[in-house]
């Protein structure tokens, strides 16, 4: 990384280096090339926590294979998949302005972070087989899912990807597969977008900086950085601050003091993974395969067999496996940063939540202390063949489930992206999983909609913000939108290398 940059009072603070704040700050810079921006980020190398590719799916989510985001079976046989049709329209915009600065020359060599990869959804027994089949027809009715295909032969399935009916015991499976999937390195378009704007006049980027403080004050905000090779402390004064620091976010917004921060808390789970090496069966399997999640395990713990293109090579990741930790972030937390979370104001719905969660303790504990046996076991669902000496176990990142009141009850986000903003409009933090990256444009826009619509107010910020996003302003989910939409989507894809 480069020596570290430092721009005085600009008119936007980023706190984080991730693909929330790289998205946020490029866009800005876009509408507003007047911008003084200036980023902080604790790690000293940039986009090191969430957004690493090492610490996530790297899926790019658009509803085409996340059985999580599809219900089960409605009382009359249907699937409700309008949460699918949603994220694959968000995914859309991400894929829109990502391509938009690849054709710009903002960033270049697409295929070091987004590859084509098909999306897979598998599963086993007759219950599941019949949901799987109304999921597909739900979804194959829309035209964003139009080139879904389904199937319940095993030797079609087989050739979408061997390694699911490679010694598998007889029983009813099905899949359905769509070959405009997508695996993303979501920590190396950061990188890129951060390198470009670290070259635009009025941006800074200070890595190995810790924000230690935020302080109201009459037109926006003072924040207190620690330089953590120095240990100085300089303060930096901004009109809006926007915390995309993953699970530090936490902490920070609850320093900024503003009454939307009262009552939050937050839940840290790690995550591990089994991975795969051997390039004979990494060669046979290109996929990213999700099931359904095993009944003893939350929401958010959905197996999936992926397809990864990380450094430059083709690996495979099974999982995610939880653990149990107190830190919120992988490289830069504490022990302590649970217990310091808790405060007078958030301690209520913390025990409650406590309470009516001893089972996802439980699973947390069994999961971080279960042998290589019980994991291999899980894989043999998905790839019954699979042999222990293939497989190694490594440490993901930590997700810090937001843990707010609801209606007065105590309930915790499972995915989704919760972004919190002050009346003022003068601070934004972000608390939340997935499919957060994926839909990381779509967020930071809503942002941008919020905290700066006068970007937005002219003809030339209109036409601006079109010529990165077209589908910004129209409803692409719309049958009438149908050909709009194939033809940006397929603009996109062409320029990202994914056709």
């Amino acid at each position: 990384m480069k020596p570290s940059t430092h721009i005085e009072n600009p008119d936007v603070i980023l706190i984080g280096s991730g693909i929330m704040s790289a998205n946020l700050a490029a866009l800005l810079k876009r509408l507003d090339p007047s911008l003084k921006i200036q980023l902080y980020e604790v790690t000293e190398e940039l986009a090191q926590e969430s957004s690493h590719g090492w610490n996530n799916a790297g899926t790019g989510h658009a509803g085409i294979c996340e059985l999580s985001y599809t219900p089960n079976r409605e009382p009359d046989g249907t699937v409700n998949v309008s949460n699918a049709i949603k994220i694959f329209e968000q995914f859309e915009r991400s894929k829109q302005f990502w391509s938009y600065a690849v054709a710009e020359g903002m960033i270049d060599r697409p295929k070091e972070f987004i590859n084509p990869v098909p999306h897979l959804s598998f599963v086993h027994g007759q219950s599941q087989v019949d949901y799987l089949k109304a999921r597909h027809a739900g979804l194959a009715a829309h035209h964003f899912f139009r080139e879904m295909e389904y199937s319940t032969d095993r030797a079609t399935i087989g050739r979408w990807a061997p390694l699911l009916t490679e010694g598998r015991a007889d029983g009813p499976v099905a899949a359905t597969k769509m070959d405009r999937g997508t695996d993303v390195n979501f920590g190396n378009i950061s990188r890129k977008l951060l390198g470009w704007l670290a070259a635009q006049p009025g941006c800074g980027i200070a890595g190995n900086h810790r924000v230690t403080d935020l302080q109201k004050t009459a037109d926006g905000w003072d924040v207190s950085i620690k330089d953590l090779a120095t240990g100085n402390v300089r303060h930096n004064r901004a009109k809006f601050v926007f915390v995309g620091a993953g699970g530090g976010s936490l902490h920070l917004l609850q320093k900024s003091g503003i009454a939307e921060s009262k009552g939050l808390g937050g839940f840290p789970i790690g995550g591990q993974w089994l991975v795969c090496e051997n390039p004979a069966i990494v060669e046979r399997h290109r996929a990213k395969v999700y099931g359904q999640a095993l009944d003893a395990a939350p929401t958010m713990a959905v197996p999936h067999l992926d397809t990864r293109m990380l450094d430059g090579k083709k690996t495979l990741l099974f999982g995610p496996f939880a653990a149990w930790t107190t830190k919120f972030l992988h490289r830069k937390g504490s022990v302590l940063d649970l217990p310091g979370s808790v405060k007078p104001h958030n301690l209520a719905t913390l025990l409650k939540i406590g309470a009516s969660n001893l089972g996802l303790v439980k699973y947390l504990v069994q999961q971080g202390t279960q042998s290589m046996a019980n994991r291999m076991a899980v894989l043999h669902i998905f790839y019954p063949a699979a042999k222990a000496s293939d497989w190694k176990l490594i440490d993901a990142g930590i997700r810090v489930q937001a843990i707010k009141k609801t209606d007065g009850e105590a309930g915790i986000v499972h995915y989704g992206t919760e972004v919190i903003t002050n009346p003022e409009r003068t601070i934004s933090a972000l608390l939340g999983a997935s499919p957060g990256a994926s839909v990381s444009v779509h967020i930071v826009l809503e942002v941008i909609k919020q905290c700066f619509p006068q970007l937005l107010a002219t003809a030339e910020g209109k036409a601006r913000m079109k010529a990165m996003i077209p589908t910004y302003d129209v409803d692409i989910k719309l049958p009438e939108n149908a050909a709009f939409f194939k033809t940006h989507s397929d603009k996109a894809e062409k320029i990202l290398g994914l056709a």
